[in-house]
């Protein structure tokens, strides 16, 4: 393909702005009821409907039926075991949560959006030994891909995002309220 074909670099800067929330109860008890609240993928059940080739609809069914409150839990870690190893010893436990039924409402306009979803999380205990839940605000990532389509699926999953936070007894951040924006 010849240079004046090929397309470009693109680059794009945008503010994120990340949410350290405090968490009243210790790392394990915040930790025990966050697994509770976000249960893991059903990954082989996702396995079976990609085997049965099953519609979207099941799909779509099946994530409700696995996200009582919107968010499913890919992945996790116990980041602390491993920094034991470098004689650190502060709780720490990583997670990517989301919901697929979400990211497929903005994968079709852009598969990129796939950087950022699902989203990463993550329970630590500070220097001070207070237990926090941190996590990216979802809209202050998605609005990065200046399509409003992706951008009102970004603040759904604010407000997602704020019933979760309610719902493990947290305050919720002012940037998760749509009524809070003073733009």
């Amino acid at each position: 393909m010849p240079a004046s074909d090929s397309p470009s670099i693109q680059t794009f800067a945008h503010e994120v702005l990340r949410l350290s929330i405090p968490v009243p109860t210790t790392f394990s008890e915040f930790r025990d009821a966050y697994e509770r609240a976000v249960p893991v993928l059903d990954a082989a059940r996702i396995e079976q409907f990609k085997r049965e080739r099953a519609s979207w609809d099941v799909v779509r069914e099946a994530a409700e039926e696995n996200a009582p409150h919107s968010f499913i839990r890919y992945w996790g870690t116990d980041v602390a075991s491993l920094m034991e190893l470098a004689a650190e010893s502060r709780p720490c436990a990583e997670y990517l949560m989301g919901n697929h039924v979400y990211a497929q409402r903005m994968f079709r306009h852009d598969p990129s959006v796939m950087l950022y979803a699902p989203l990463r999380t993550a329970i630590y205990v500070d220097g001070d030994d207070r237990t926090w839940f941190t996590i990216d605000q979802p809209s202050t990532r998605f609005d990065s891909f200046h399509d409003p389509r992706i951008a009102q699926v970004g603040r759904e999953l604010d407000a997602e995002l704020a019933d979760l936070l309610d719902h493990l007894g947290l305050p919720v951040p002012a940037e998760l309220i749509p009524e809070a924006h003073h733009d």
